[in-house]
């Protein structure tokens, strides 16, 4: 039987990580918002195979399986909070994602290029990878197979677990682009990726904590 103070304890925690899932939301929708306003740089002024281009490529690639992993545990969770923010990267991401293919469209450059994953990013900041390796956090064929298997809690912390890792990649490449891309856009968005899945990580660090 579940005692009173069992009660307001499992009340307030509930209630604290809401409050913390909606601070996040708002920060996503409200940089969504502010990232409307930037207007897309001529093409003549970038380049194929710098920061700008390879970001917008890759972080798409990036925010896709962060999208299908939304999907995935939507469709097998019955927790209210982790759906929710399931919802948020959703909705979050591929409108990211949206932008990044327009900006490319606009600059006249193709959405793939021949060069590696990550191979835009140098010096102190270089993330380089291999032709043929994952960028960093995504996610292996073989873990998305045992979250699309997975049911309830286990999916939690399946999904919890591999989003964190792949919120800390994404942070990465955010980082990257930050220290050497040049156009407004991809400066504005960099900079909402590195701060909206910083506290993402913060509140899932927190969410499987309790669900272990």
């Amino acid at each position: 039987m579940t005692t009173s103070a069992e009660h307001d304890t499992t009340t307030q925690t509930f209630s604290r990580r809401a409050v913390v899932l909606a601070a996040v939301v708002a920060l996503v929708l409200g940089v969504a918002g502010t990232l409307l306003a930037v207007r897309a740089t001529s093409s003549t002024s970038v380049p194929d195979f710098g920061a700008d281009a390879g970001f917008a490529r890759d972080m798409q690639t990036h925010h896709r399986q962060a999208v299908e992993m939304g999907f995935l545990i939507r469709d097998r969770s019955t927790d209210p909070t982790v759906r929710t923010l399931a919802y948020d990267i959703i909705t979050s991401q591929q409108q990211q994602a949206g932008q990044m293919y327009g900006w490319l469209v606009q600059w006249g450059l193709p959405q793939t290029a021949p060069a590696a994953p990550m191979a835009w990013v140098g010096g102190e900041h270089s993330a380089h990878v291999e032709a043929g390796e994952p960028m960093q956090g995504m996610a292996s064929a073989e873990q998305l197979d045992t979250l699309r298997e997975a049911s309830g809690v286990d999916a939690d912390r399946i999904f919890l677990r591999l989003m964190i890792e792949h919120h800390r990649g994404g942070v990465v490449m955010a980082e990257a682009a930050l220290a050497d891309a040049t156009t407004d856009e991809v400066l504005s968005l960099a900079g909402a990726i590195e701060r909206a899945q910083a506290a993402e990580i913060t509140l899932m660090e927190e969410m499987l904590r309790e669900r272990e």
